[in-house]
């Protein structure tokens, strides 16, 4: 049952086992999410610094670290995961990848709280050069940070000491790249 209903956005609920309401957020235009780690001559990962309104609402942080990411089909109709994956990249990051790798499918961003799934992909790319101006997504995007490969734990160590909140798809974007080093 649809409790609230946007543009872009219902709160729904549904029965659980135990026969109690569960509420939960669900996107009714997007078939999925997709988050790109751009990975540069396998040297260097970019990320994007980014303010997300219910982190500053709550008090919890200014900023988040993420990746490129966006909504499959909320916005291009018929559109499909491989189609969104480059969109985004090339919207958020201004950058065309050489090859992009799937890594997973169907990950529950929170289960608990939200119908969504996320498909993880890593966009290789080869040649660290513009090719559109990218976009700041309403102002969400604040800045895009490139930082050496073999940095980046230390790195994302000290931004969360200075009160940067870091995304779980960043996070288990990472997992994915090390795993397929592995």
């Amino acid at each position: 049952m649809i409790l609230f209903d946007t543009k872009y956005l219902q709160l729904k609920s549904t029965p659980s086992k135990s026969g109690k309401e569960w509420v939960y957020a669900h996107r009714p235009n997007a078939k999925d999410v997709v988050i790109i780690l751009p990975l540069i001559n396998n040297e260097k990962i970019l990320f994007l610094k980014e303010e997300r309104p219910p982190l500053q609402a709550e008090g919890i942080a200014k900023f988040c670290l993420g990746f490129p990411a966006g909504l499959v089909g909320d916005e291009r109709k018929g559109e499909t995961i491989e189609d969104a994956i480059k969109a985004e990249l090339m919207e958020e990051a201004g950058l065309e990848a050489d090859t992009i790798k799937i890594m997973t499918r169907k990950t529950a961003s929170s289960a608990g709280c939200v119908s969504e799934t996320i498909t993880i992909a890593i966009a290789y790319i080869n040649n660290y050069e513009l090719k559109s101006t990218p976009v700041n997504d309403g102002g969400v995007i604040v800045d895009r940070i490139l930082i050496n490969r073999n940095e980046v734990y230390a790195w994302l160590k000290e931004q969360e000491k200075e009160g940067i909140a870091l995304t779980a798809s960043t996070l288990a974007a990472l997992y994915f790249l090390d795993e397929e080093e592995r």
